[in-house]
């Protein structure tokens, strides 16, 4: 007897397309390049969701919402040493994603709270 499953195609909203190509093209422009030769890099990763990184983010930084930064981090590096900046609206996500980051190993993980205070300095 043969066995037919039926597989239903996964669909996504267009503002989910948009947030996978967000984070696929900020991963993109990260690179140990960015950093002065000597130096050793920066990275700042926005935790909020995509709305939130489209009305504004910190230069440079790479969107990877909190529920999923285990999941993408090494997308972005594998140094477990490498000093990471997170961020979100208030600091309360942020520190989510900062107690992620240390339980996976991540040594210098440092929680820059709201974005709003991030450029009010």
């Amino acid at each position: 007897m043969t066995r037919i499953i039926n597989v239903q195609p996964i669909m996504l909203r267009s503002t989910q397309y948009i947030a996978l190509l967000a984070f696929m093209l900020s991963a993109l422009f990260v690179s140990q390049y960015n950093a002065y030769a000597g130096e050793k890099m920066t990275y700042w990763i926005d935790v909020r969701t995509q709305e939130e990184f489209a009305g504004g983010n910190v230069k440079g930084s790479v969107l990877i919402p909190y529920e999923v930064i285990t999941d993408h981090i090494a997308s972005v590096t594998s140094d477990k040493t490498a000093d990471i900046r997170v961020y979100c609206r208030s600091g309360r996500r942020s520190e989510v994603a900062k107690e992620a980051l240390t339980a996976m190993g991540y040594t210098n993980v440092t929680n820059e709270g709201g974005y709003e205070e991030i450029i009010s300095r």
